[in-house]
């Protein structure tokens, strides 16, 4: 059995500590059995290890998440990464092609698709384990797992069992999307259960319905057509026009954690970072990773919620309608964590000549190196103000300490590598300073030291 994790998200719905390039599934809230907190992703990849699912799984994302995979999973986690987002039906295609064309995985294997960020027991993901046995008995199409509801949601989508009953498993009659709570009680007398949004299935099933509809079954030719694949769910796509379907139901504990609501729910503390919470504060959160500190008096059943990229306060129970709120809004993420380490936006300023200033705070863990690279229009400054590594400008390596000021010209090839923890305040001035200005030469410090070796022995 092969598993694949869907971590995607555009992450608005736990706004401000998620953005673009940070989804809910990244942020480390959680407890974990370190003294550290762990993120979702963290707690799942655990699990699948736990359960021995690890080796069989690959995570489909795309490429403004991967530097966040690999720095919370490490670099050896199988990533499938799709080139742009475009819904659940093209990272599934897209990951079925790479299991057969590259991995040559048998038709007849069964996989599972599943979100990367599910808040449950080991024993969904044994649960998980038996849709193979499932769909080898029952002949089905696709089997599902369907979580027995403990109340009359609204927040869920519902599979809806059709008469005729199995002693294990229910053959599936059709699907509803979030109904209203009045009509989730009539669905509830209908032994409905929520989706859990697992897929399983044969992979010469979802080949041959790539076949039927004209689409290439070859990882790279599929990678070089993606843009014309359709942005659709996979529920939309084939899970609703397959015509066998059955579930398994699953009565442990399973949470969605997408809300602040649900989040807080499960944390072990009311205040993460600097802050305070008065004893007549009822039901209150404060998450906050500012340096300044958020304060909570008197107040009940609120969520506090503060990062560079905003401040949030809103009642627990209207926290599922920011993203709502938020769908107008747009600007770039103010804090990232990437593969070396992490950057936070301190400022920002354009002026009425068209250019622009813009600072960060970048921090670059030990042994851990930025790409060698350089920028069509931009010039930086670095002031290092921790720790001490080695700085390369256009093929030059030396060595830097706290104290030194660096500066980097437009199209000058530049990287840095961190010796002991690194952090530098960098200035970047000019014309549409925008992440996307950024031409990379290589990524490894073994490939940069090699060329800067190679420039030296062709200039002497």
């Amino acid at each position: 059995m092969k598993l694949v994790l869907l971590s995607g998200g555009s992450g608005k719905r736990l706004w401000p500590l998620s953005n673009n390039s940070r989804s809910k599934q990244f942020l480390r809230v959680l407890n974990s059995n370190h003294e550290k907190k762990s993120s979702m992703v963290e707690r799942v990849w655990a699990q699948l290890n736990n359960v021995g699912l690890s080796d069989s799984t690959i995570i489909a994302t795309s490429y403004s998440q991967v530097d966040m995979i690999t720095n919370q999973l490490g670099q050896n986690v199988p990533l499938i990464v799709e080139p742009e987002r475009r819904d659940t039906f093209p990272a599934i295609a897209l990951a079925a092609t790479y299991l057969y064309s590259v991995q040559a995985v048998s038709l007849e294997e069964v996989v599972a698709v599943l979100p990367v960020d599910p808040y449950v027991e080991n024993a969904f993901f044994e649960r998980v384990r038996e849709l193979e046995a499932l769909l080898e008995k029952s002949d089905a199409q696709l089997g599902l797992i369907g979580i027995e509801p403990t109340y009359p949601s609204s927040k869920y989508g519902y599979i809806i069992p059709n008469l005729s009953k199995q002693n294990d498993y229910v053959n599936v009659s059709h699907f509803q999307e979030k109904p209203t709570e009045e009509e989730a009680k009539e669905l509830l007398s209908k032994n409905a259960l929520w989706n859990a949004g697992v897929f399983a299935f044969k992979l010469g099933t979802l080949i041959d319905i790539l076949l039927e509809k004209g689409l290439p079954i070859q990882y790279n030719e599929l990678l070089n057509r993606y843009s014309e694949l359709p942005k659709i769910s996979f529920d939309y796509e084939v899970v609703e026009k397959l015509e066998h379907i059955v579930a398994l139901p699953y009565k442990g504990y399973w949470k969605d954690l997408g809300t602040w609501n649900t989040l807080t729910d499960e944390m072990a503390t009311n205040l993460l970072g600097k802050g305070m919470i008065s004893p007549d504060s009822e039901n209150t959160h404060i998450v906050n990773e500012l340096d300044i500190p958020v304060a909570a008096l008197g107040v009940k059943d609120l969520v506090i919620a503060a990062s560079p990229d905003g401040i949030l306060v809103t009642e627990k129970s209207a926290s599922p309608r920011i993203k709502e709120l938020l769908k107008d809004f747009d600007q770039r993420p103010m804090f990232e964590e990437r593969r070396w380490g992490w950057y936070h936006v301190i400022d920002h300023a354009s002026y009425e000549d068209g250019q622009e200033m813009l600072t960060k705070r970048i921090s670059v863990l030990p042994g851990k190196n930025l790409s060698y690279q350089y920028h069509e229009t931009r010039n930086e400054v670095w002031t290092v103000i921790k720790g001490e590594g080695e700085f390369v400008l256009d093929d030059k390596i030396i060595p830097i300490k706290a104290g030194d000021v660096l500066r980097v010209p437009a199209r000058s090839k530049h990287s840095v590598k961190a010796l002991t923890a690194l952090e530098f305040i960098e200035v970047q001035t000019g014309r549409n300073l925008v992440e996307d200005d950024k031409i990379r030469l290589f990524e490894s410090w073994e490939e940069i030291e090699a060329h800067c070796e190679f420039v030296k022995l062709q200039v002497k």
